[in-house]
This record gives C-alpha cells, structure tokens and sequence, in this order.
C-alpha cells in the first residue's frame, strides 16, 4: 500500500435526503466522486472504498486516477471503517472521509494529512460561530462556543494508531473516529475549518441546495443582428409585429442566441457559431428556439440543468415589455425551467450607438448551470 491512503466512505444511506445522495450529480458529479477528487488532490496516493449493494455498480464503473480498492462496507459507519482498514496491509497514514461530504477542499484534506504526519492525527472540525445552549427540565445553560468544535472529516491518522485504536475500542459507543481515537489513550489535533458551509455533510433537502448553489457555473452571452425590411421579428421565440426584423442564416433570434452561448459558456460545451454554423444550409431559417431545446438536451446529457437565465434586450424600437412574459414562457419552457427562473429585461441606448438608431438589436444574457 502506499504511504498516504485515503479511506471513502460510500456505505452510507439516505433516508432523510428521500433520494440518494452519494449516485445523484451535483453539477455533473456525485457526492462519491467529488469527494474522491478531494482525497486525491490533497494528497491520497491511494483510495479505498467502503461501499454498499447500491453504490457498488457506480464505484467499479469509477475512473480514479491512483490504485484503488473497493470493499464491503458494513451496517454502521464504525463497522464499514474497520472493514476498510482490515483491508489496508501497510501506509503510513490513512485519511478516513465521509463520500457526504462532498464538499471538503483539496487545501483541507492536505493540512489533516499535514497534521497526521507531524502529529500523528489530522482531524477536521468547524469552529462554532452560533451561540449554544443546553436544555435542562427547568434551566437553560449558555455554552461556551469557543470551547466547542463540530467534528467533521477528514479525519487522518497515523496508520499503526488508528488501526489499534478499531481492533481494541467498542464500536457500538461512538459515531466518530476521533471517539475512538481518544478512548484509545491517544491525544488527537485538530484542524479548524471557519464555519459549516465549506464542509458540510450533505443530510437534509438544506444541505443538497447548498452543495448545488457551490457548484454552480455561470457563462455569459451576447448577440446583435441587424434590422432590414422584409424579415419576421423574433424575440425569444415570439413573433412582434414590426416593420423590420433581424437579418440572419437563421431566424437571428438575438436573445435566444445570447442565452444560448451564456448555456453552452456555463457548460464548456462551445459556443454557437461551432454548434451551429452560418455555413450549414441546415440552418438556413431555423427557428433558434429549436436550437435553444437542442442545447439544453445536450446540457443535460452532461448531467447538468439549467439553474436560472437574466437577459437584456437592448433596442430603441420596439417597445419589448408588452411581450416580455410571453418571451419567459417561451424561454422557460424550452431551458425546462419555471418561467421565475427567467429574467427578461429590455434597455435603450437613448437614441445612441446602432441601437439608438434603430439599425439593428443587442441583447446579453447570463446564465448558470447545476
């Protein structure tokens, strides 16, 4: 084995969640691989897996970039550990981490390791910010917060320490490696982590909608089309009647365009022009709210989601806001959205720039992934 392995913790159960936790993407990766990356990237040069039946088939279909091992996990947290290091011939040190906790950074995980090597234990913990108090029949007794710390992990030790430590203590009495480690006789150190949020165990809907909105990714958009006579006005798939409309090899829909490219920014997908070229008689008059569908499918076939849209048309004429929320419904519909998670704004340049003098329509657009 090598000297620094990392212990994953993927047995658990997600019956408060209603859904599980550790197999649904967050951001296009689950629990149990962004957990992995952490582990990796702050210094394991080797994973081990604890696994149950139903995350088993996820684990061995799992790239992991160092040697790796998969294991049976057991009915507790305690037991699945154990396991894990019974499999374990030989390393220095073991960094034992809950696949919930997701959201550990590489810079944590190296510092418990950092620790564990110095001192012989690594354990992270949250320093608690709220004021405590406890609840007596009659009484109510403020705590002392700067004496309080809530366990989290990675926690890492030294390999021959922690292994006596689960081959000599009662399983059944703690819920932590830390518990052990101190019934044991050994002293542990702390690593102190500024609140909950940047390692918060995901275990209620809460939790999930945190992790969700640290993972987010946002791309920008922008597009003008130049207005001429004979041609539809088409504004985020709705026709306006007007004496002019866009000039394009599609149906120069310019706000579907910008939302399409801030989608295609926030996913790494490309952009427009290379999805869709000018030079594709395929293209030729197509409806860009199509294109717009056919980007989000593509979107969700990297097991991301649209998360929420704000676009700015800007034009002199004409006037956008009779059908403003015509253009969301539309829009929303087509990203698999509700039509609150569509913004849609309309600006003038008062009467300057190309704009202002009515030769052509701009519009920019944000957008953010989950």
């Amino acid at each position: 084995m090598s000297g620094v392995v990392g212990i994953l913790l993927c047995a658990g159960g997600s019956t408060r969640m209603g859904f599980d936790k550790l197999l649904t993407p967050i951001a296009g990766k689950t629990a149990i691989e962004r957990s992995m990356d952490a582990l990796i990237r702050g210094g394991a040069e080797e994973i081990v897996f604890a696994v149950s039946p139903d995350t088993r088939a996820f684990v061995e279909g799992l790239f992991c970039p160092v040697p790796s091992k998969i294991i049976e996990g057991g009915i507790t947290r305690a037991q699945s550990v154990k396991h894990a290091l019974g499999s374990i011939e030989h390393a220095d040190i073991v960094a034992i981490h809950d696949a919930a906790r997701c959201m550990v950074s590489p810079e944590t995980v190296r510092e418990s390791i950092l620790s564990a090597e110095a001192f012989g234990s690594g354990v992270v913990a949250g320093k608690v910010t709220d004021t405590i108090v406890q609840l007596g029949e009659t009484t109510v007794t403020t705590l002392d917060r700067e004496k309080l710390i809530r366990m989290q992990t990675p926690q890492t030790f030294r390999f021959d320490r922690i292994k006596h430590a689960y081959d000599t203590g009662d399983l059944s009495a703690v819920t932590d490696d830390c518990a052990l480690y101190i019934a044991a006789g050994y002293e542990p150190r702390f690593v102190l982590t500024e609140g909950e949020a940047a390692n918060q165990k995901l275990t209620t809907g809460a939790d999930w909608q945190l992790a969700l909105a640290n993972y987010a990714r946002f791309g920008t958009g922008y597009d003008t089309h130049r207005l001429v006579e004979g041609r539809k006005l088409i504004l985020g798939g709705v026709e306006i009647p007007f004496e002019k409309g866009l000039l394009g090899h599609s149906d120069a829909d310019v706000l579907t365009h910008a939302i399409i490219d801030a989608l295609l920014g926030a996913a790494g997908l490309g952009d427009i022009g290379r999805l869709f070229p000018d030079t594709d008689a395929a293209y030729q008059n197509a409806e860009s709210i199509l294109l717009l569908e056919e980007v989000v499918r593509r979107i969700e076939e990297n097991r991301l989601r649209v998360s929420h849209v704000d676009a700015t048309i800007i034009c002199e004429r004409p006037k956008i806001k009779p059908y403003a929320a015509a253009m969301q419904a539309r829009l929303a519909s087509a990203m698999h959205l509700l039509p609150e998670a569509v913004s849609i704004k309309a600006t003038t340049t008062e009467g300057m720039n190309d704009e202002g003098m009515g030769l052509c329509i701009s519009a920019s657009a944000i957008a953010s992934v989950v």
